[in-house]
């Protein structure tokens, strides 16, 4: 007898990589020499010295015990200064930072505690499909909001306010934009902190990618009057190469944050005791810590250009993160099918833009987690 699932999954499927990469990997094992340019997992190593300070602090007398749910006060404090040191926000340490294992956990967190079944959620088109996914599985409704190039996929503003938005709640926004690259301002976060309290809206910033090939890091909470209404996720993923550590961290005013704590604590307990030292110790690191990573990703994303070029693609040479954002070329057809041929004859995988929406029809995404020779091959076969 099988027993039915919740009627919450009747509108969420498997995430698209949990199933691509199941073929991806059955392909390699049948000898097929699989080039995998299709997610953003960082292949480089942390610094050094974290891992010295985690495997160090195993043998300290709290290491194996449960651990605070908001954190050990050694990492929000380090977290609080790496804050106001990159990107000149001052938040408490004690109340307004809640550690995460990893922020995609934050946005499971935040919908469970702001939304009810009914309530309607602005998410980006293109976007990270796990806002549409949760969305659904508090059951909540999306609401898109398309994006494109012309606008520097910004939010058109005059757009949203023919729509009726009595019912919305959240609105999920993402500069350093994943997956096209596009950069906010000052003034472009001044604008949805402006659209978010006219609206009585709850704005979360998702800025994982914001020291990767940026240079002008920067957080939504920095706008003034931003905490009134916005709240931000972060994380040490992309920026120190700790995707699989899964720490990650939701900052903005004690209301929010302790509303999500109330959630948090009900569904998981404190995170390890080395990593949260690890992860401390990694938020000292200085600005050679993010020219060298830089240096590296700016290498291999001339690379990727290159093949970009070669498959026809136009793209945007200003964009941020360990993405490169590409057209296709006009007439290519549908993206995955374009993708999957490439998998098949060229064993070459690469992300195709309509995962991410309606939007990325016509788009692919390229990683930058990958070697800058293994490019080069990607490159010699075609």
């Amino acid at each position: 007898m099988i027993i039915a699932s919740a009627n919450r999954l009747n509108q969420t499927s498997e995430y698209y990589f949990s199933r691509k990469l199941k073929e991806v990997r059955a392909l390699a094992a049948a000898g097929k020499p699989i080039i995998n340019m299709g997610v953003g997992s960082p292949d480089l190593p942390p610094p050094p010295h974290v891992i010295k300070a985690l495997t160090s602090s195993l043998v300290d007398a709290p290491a194996h015990q449960y651990q605070s749910y908001k954190g050990l006060p050694q990492l929000t404090e380090a977290m609080a200064d790496f804050y106001q040191k990159r990107y000149a926000v001052t938040l408490n340490p004690e109340d307004e930072i809640l550690p995460l294992m990893g922020s995609k956990e934050g946005i499971m967190h935040i919908s469970m505690a702001f939304l009810n079944p009914g309530d309607e959620v602005l998410i980006p088109n293109p976007g990270y499909p796990t806002y549409t996914s949760v969305t659904r599985l508090v059951e909540a409704e999306p609401i898109y909001y398309n994006l494109d190039a012309s606008n520097n996929w910004m939010p058109d503003y005059s757009a949203l306010e023919k729509r009726d938005l009595s019912k919305v709640k959240l609105m999920w926004v993402n500069y350093p934009h994943m997956p096209t690259g596009a950069k906010a301002t000052t003034a472009d976060f001044e604008k949805l902190v402006a659209f978010a309290k006219a609206n009585k809206i709850l704005l979360v910033n998702d800025n994982p990618y914001s020291f990767i090939l940026n240079e002008n890091p920067q957080s939504i909470l920095s706008v003034a009057g931003a905490k009134e209404v916005a709240i931000e996720l972060n994380s040490l993923s992309k920026s120190f190469n700790m995707s699989g550590w899964r720490v990650g961290m939701l900052l903005g005013a004690v209301d929010y944050v302790s509303t999500v704590l109330t959630v948090k604590s009900n569904m998981d307990s404190g995170m390890f005791y080395g990593i949260q030292k690890g992860a401390a110790a990694v938020l000292t690191e200085g600005e050679a810590w993010f020219s060298g990573l830089n240096e590296i990703y700016e290498k291999r994303r001339e690379q990727v250009w290159k093949l970009a070029d070669l498959l026809g693609c136009t793209y945007d040479k200003n964009a941020a993160g360990m993405f490169v954002w590409a057209k296709l070329p006009e007439g290519t057809g549908d993206a995955e099918a374009f993708i999957d041929d490439i998998l098949i004859n060229k064993s070459v995988f690469i992300t195709p833009g309509s995962i991410f929406g309606s939007q990325g029809a016509g788009y692919i995404r390229f990683s930058l987690c990958v070697t800058e020779d293994k490019i080069k091959e990607a490159i010699g076969r075609f």
